[in-house]
């Protein structure tokens, strides 16, 4: 039952992971695991033998869930964002709405004794407004050119996905909305559907993402360890913040297109898609409760 539970974490991780909007992270959260894959994944890096045994074996289980999810995910994203953008990006503003009060359900001790922590929130909504608004492809429509790769596209690429994956690791903003606003969305979820149809072309720029992402993980998880024990407050006001920040990427998502489109507006909002976004919030939560609820009878 366990090896089931880890998989289906995994798997929506990857989903969540896959598409602009919410972060993998943000999941984990939610559905009450996250402290433990942060601290496996810092265990692998540092542990004991017998804890990189541990979190190894926790962790594979979890990868063959978020392998699959993200193959599914990118065989029919790819092309569904392009020509679906609007009703997406709706149904990952409802997302990110009604799971920023579960966040502070969840944590709402840790938000109580510490208000003047509550300064991060403003730090964190102008740290994802800024990256989104003076990064070097959103809003003018400029989008990363793969079609002939230079040594800067491959050095980009390593940055990119060394970024993106501190983004997915906090459950705050995600890091598929970094690569779309960084112009390498697309590219690199092309890259990986055109792989699983053995059409290698992408395969070194999806190599000098893949070591950004190893970097990444190795340079960001022990931070996130210590501020989570030390600074926890701080943190999640900050993952709040980025969350709320996140909402002003996603309207502004469409304009880094290699096509441009205009950002999201009222006429181009889809409200059957966002309460579908608030809808999997409660879904995931009502698993989460699920879960809780059958581990406390099994005790």
């Amino acid at each position: 039952m366990q090896i089931i539970t880890n998989l289906f974490h995994g798997f929506c991780m990857a989903l969540a992971d896959s598409v602009p909007g919410v972060s993998g992270g943000t999941v984990a959260f939610l559905l009450g695991f996250y402290d433990k894959f942060i601290n496996s994944l810092g265990d692998l890096i540092t542990g004991t033998w017998e804890e990189r045994k541990k979190s190894l074996a926790y962790l594979i289980k979890l990868g063959c869930g978020w392998v699959v999810g993200m193959g599914l995910a990118v065989i029919i994203l790819s092309k569904m964002f392009e020509t679906h953008i609007y009703a997406v990006s709706s149904l990952f503003l409802g997302f990110i709405l009604f799971a920023i009060p579960v966040v502070i359900n969840e944590e709402k001790q840790t938000f109580r004794d510490k208000p003047a922590m509550a300064v991060f929130i403003l730090i964190g909504i102008i740290a994802v407004a800024a990256i989104t608004y003076f990064n070097p492809v959103g809003g003018n429509g400029a989008a990363v050119d793969v079609s002939n790769p230079t040594l800067f596209t491959y050095l980009y690429a390593f940055l990119a996905g060394a970024i993106a994956i501190c983004a997915m690791i906090l459950p705050g903003i995600s890091g598929s909305t970094l690569l779309l606003i960084m112009g390498l969305y697309l590219p690199v979820i092309t890259g990986i559907k055109d792989l699983l149809h053995l059409d290698f072309h992408a395969l070194p720029l999806l190599i000098a993402f893949g070591l950004g992402v190893i970097t990444g993980i190795i340079s960001i998880i022990k931070i996130v360890q210590r501020a989570l024990a030390k600074n926890r407050s701080a943190m999640l006001y900050l993952i709040i913040g980025m969350m709320l920040g996140s909402l002003y990427a996603i309207v502004m998502g469409p304009t880094t297109f290699e096509d441009p489109q205009p950002p999201m507006s009222l006429s181009t909002f889809n409200i059957f898609f966002f309460i579908i976004g608030g809808a999997l919030i409660g879904g995931l939560q009502f698993m989460k409760l699920k879960t809780e609820k059958k581990e406390k009878a099994a005790s």
